[in-house]
């Protein structure tokens, strides 16, 4: 097998892309829940040439949270593929491990299901059921997220990939729990590999790890792939967010059939600055329609005034004992629900 390019320090984890059924539900959960911030939210009309929103050809949307910018944190990408409301899981992913004894006090509080595995460690799951394990600690000053375990069949074939082909550091190795910690830097989120029996099933949910490298390395790498016959799912690709930097990337699937994706490091860092509208512009989306209406009704033919003020308030109103019924009934219960009427 072959060996990566040198100058592996150049290289970091961004995020994990999960597809997601219930847009509100899923992002109660990162922002009220683990705590985290809406860094950018985007639409798109139509599929990722790079299949970033899976096999999917429709209107999408890209949502990323953190606990802090994309420059130096590893975060979330939550895709939603507007009319799939749910995807079957797989085995494929084993959880993400974050150390926050906020996100812990947050669960408790808002009565969000929480099962201690172990001491100080604590089980839940994220709406479609992806899990999360808190540490009920303060978090590193570095990033509170810690590691991404994902399944495989073969560690040592998974270890040959990963390492010699990638270039990662293997920081641990426990041939009895057949489990191995590797990354690309000591204070970086780590990739965590799990040995399972059987083959890695990734059903309709699979999700991607995506990490950055210089682009001028985007070639090289797609080469030494194609040399050792591995997989390559989009050869050497340019995606272009409207209104934002163009980046190059290439995805790959390691032998289990888990995606990555590696984008170039420099125009990434433009296309990932945090938009401090971000989280109103998620909001806006998953505003109904009738919403905007009454406010042009309101604004803009006088004599409706009255009436539409009335019908706007009313909605917010009606609006709100949805969100809680709906939250009610998923575990969700907030402890207040703010109406903001804006005329």
């Amino acid at each position: 097998m072959g060996v990566a390019p040198v100058g592996m320090a150049s290289r970091r984890a961004l995020h994990f892309v999960f597809k997601v059924g219930n847009r509100f539900q899923t992002t109660h959960f990162f922002r009220d829940v683990l705590g985290m911030k809406i860094l950018r939210h985007e639409e798109f009309e139509e599929g990722c040439k790079a299949a970033c929103n899976g096999p999917y050809d429709g209107k999408w949307s890209k949502t990323m949270v953190g606990f802090g910018p994309e420059d130096d944190h590893f975060v979330a990408e939550l895709t939603y593929n507007y009319g799939i409301g749910h995807y079957k899981l797989g085995n494929d992913f084993m959880g993400i491990t974050l150390a926050s004894n906020q996100a812990v006090s947050n669960a408790r509080r808002l009565e969000w299901p929480l099962s201690e595995v172990t001491e100080g460690v604590f089980e839940t799951e994220a709406p479609g059921g992806y899990k999360f394990y808190l540490q009920n600690r303060s978090p590193p000053q570095s990033d509170p997220i810690l590691k991404v375990t994902l399944a495989v069949s073969d560690l040592q074939k998974s270890l040959n990939y990963w390492s010699n082909l990638l270039g990662m550091k293997i920081y641990e190795k426990d041939e009895e729990k057949q489990r191995a910690l590797l990354g690309y830097a000591d204070n970086q989120c780590k990739l965590e590999l799990q040995g399972i029996k059987g083959t890695v099933d990734h059903a309709a949910a699979f999700g991607r790890i995506a990490f950055s490298c210089p682009q001028k390395e985007l070639s090289d790498l797609e080469d030494l792939m194609k040399r050792e016959n591995q997989k390559i799912l989009t050869p050497l690709v340019s995606l272009d967010t409207p209104g934002k930097a163009t980046v190059q990337v290439v995805i790959l699937a390691d032998p289990d059939g888990h995606e990555i994706c590696f984008v170039g490091d420099e125009a990434f860092r433009e296309l990932s600055e945090m938009d401090p509208e971000g989280s109103k512009l998620l909001d806006d989306w998953q505003t109904p329609s009738l919403h905007f209406l009454l406010r042009y009704m309101s604004l803009f033919i006088p004599f409706l005034q009255p009436l539409s003020c009335f019908l706007l308030v009313s909605y917010h109103l009606v609006r709100a004992s949805l969100i809680a019924n709906a939250l009610r009934d998923t575990h969700m219960r907030a402890p207040l629900c703010k109406i903001v009427v804006s005329i």
